[in-house]
């Protein structure tokens, strides 16, 4: 996208939300439609991944989750399995040659979890300026991540409480979720507790520039209060 479409596009925003959640579904449902294997959809959300970084980094979008795979989707038969830890290995280390703050989360105890991203997430890697956080969910769930909470003082503040596995990760201000399905699973509870949420009917291999325009465009009207 040129530079001068894109800084038109910036002044319409009044308010950008500070961190976004990416919940990219619908890739088994989009190579089915292609006649292609179920396993194979995985590998064509990468490109969609990318385009969004670019331009969450060009906005100013100040950190981005993205949901790789969950616990649950590891009972997938293994041809899927193998692809999804594949297509999150190489979507973190392509990141890891842009400009990011890049951590990634997740239980790092099962063999399940890919050894190759173990080295990103005992701290949160910067390369290049580190101009965007962007944080990678990989064999991530939400009772693993619950479960490592402790209690602590000041639970009526509007902060995370320390503890949570995922507790590197901010509160997140909007959640984006490809593939038309209404529901969060599972994806950062204790972060996405006051985000607002908007739905992409179309799939995510199906990623188009607007569909973040669009949502960043709803979320201008949205009476952000935290309960207050």
């Amino acid at each position: 996208m040129a530079l001068d479409k894109l800084e038109l596009l910036k002044q319409q925003f009044t308010r950008l939300p500070k961190h976004i959640g990416v919940i990219p579904d619908g890739n088994r449902r989009w190579a089915e439609r292609q006649g292609l294997g179920k396993h194979e959809g995985y590998d064509y959300g990468l490109g969609p991944g990318f385009q969004l970084y670019e331009l969450c980094l060009q906005l100013g979008i100040e950190e981005l989750t993205l949901y790789g795979f969950t616990q649950d989707n590891t009972k997938r038969p293994a041809i899927q399995r193998k692809a999804f830890q594949k297509a999150c290995i190489d979507a973190v280390e392509r990141i890891a040659s842009k400009d990011a703050a890049l951590l990634v989360v997740g239980n790092t105890d099962s063999p399940l979890f890919p050894k190759e991203l173990l080295p990103y997430t005992k701290r949160r890697r910067v390369f290049g300026k580190g101009s965007i956080k962007v944080n990678f969910l990989v064999n991530y769930g939400w009772l693993w991540d619950l479960r490592h909470l402790i209690s602590f003082k000041g639970a009526d503040k509007p902060r995370l409480p320390t503890g949570l596995a995922s507790q590197g990760i901010s509160r997140i201000d909007l959640v984006i979720r490809w593939g038309g399905r209404r529901r969060l699973s599972g994806f950062l509870p204790a972060q996405s507790v006051y985000a607002d949420f908007y739905i992409i009917d179309a799939l995510w291999p199906e990623f188009k520039p607007d569909h973040l325009y669009e949502a960043l465009q709803w979320y201008q009207g949205q009476d952000v209060t935290l309960g207050g």
